[in-house]
C-alpha cells in the first residue's frame, strides 16, 4: 500500500509538471491558448508529446527547446531574449525610464521657475497674474489642521 502511494505522489508531481509546461506552450491552431486549455487536435497531441518527454526523463528545459526547434519561437508564450526580441523585452522599460525622467524634469524646471519668479520680484520685475498664484502656493504654508478630538479621529480613522 505505502509503494502505490508513492507512485501516485509521483504521478500527481509528473502531472503538475506536464500541467504547468502546457501552460507556457501556445497552441499552434488557435493561437491565443495554451495547450492547456485548448481541445485543438493538435494540442492534445502536444499534450500527449510533453507527457511522453517528461517520462522519457527529459528536463523541462529540454522539452522547451524540443518544442521550439520543431514549431519555432512563437510556440512559447515566453520568448527568449536576443537581438530579434530585444525591443519587445527593452520597450516597457525605455518607457518607463522615459517617463520618470520627464516626470523629474517637470519638477526641476517647475522649482527653477519659483527661483526665477523670486529673483525677479526681489529686482522689481512685475509678475504676472499666473506667476503671482504660483509664488503665493509656495510662500503660503498650508493651514494647520484642527486640533479637536473629532479631527483626530478622522485622522486615525483614515491611516
Amino acid at each position: 500500500m505505502e509503494k502505490t502511494d508513492e507512485e501516485r505522489k509521483k504521478a500527481q508531481m509528473l502531472d503538475a509538471r506536464a500541467r504547468n509546461i502546457s501552460h507556457n506552450v501556445r497552441c499552434t491552431e488557435c493561437g491565443s491558448q495554451s495547450i492547456e486549455d485548448s481541445q485543438a487536435d493538435v494540442a492534445i497531441l502536444l499534450r500527449q508529446l510533453i507527457r511522453d518527454e517528461i517520462g522519457a526523463g527529459k528536463t523541462d528545459k529540454e522539452i522547451y527547446n524540443k518544442l521550439e526547434d520543431e514549431f519555432g519561437e512563437t510556440v512559447l508564450y515566453a520568448p527568449k531574449f536576443d537581438l530579434q526580441t530585444a525591443a519587445l523585452w527593452l520597450t516597457p522599460v525605455i518607457i518607463a525610464g522615459g517617463t520618470a525622467a520627464g516626470l523629474v524634469y517637470q519638477k526641476h524646471r517647475q522649482r527653477t521657475n519659483v527661483h526665477i519668479m523670486a529673483l525677479n520680484l526681489i529686482r522689481g520685475v512685475p509678475l504676472t497674474p499666473k506667476e503671482r498664484v504660483t509664488i503665493l502656493d509656495v510662500l503660503i504654508p498650508p493651514p494647520p489642521p484642527p486640533q479637536g478630538v473629532a479631527s483626530r479621529l478622522r485622522r486615525w480613522l483614515n491611516r
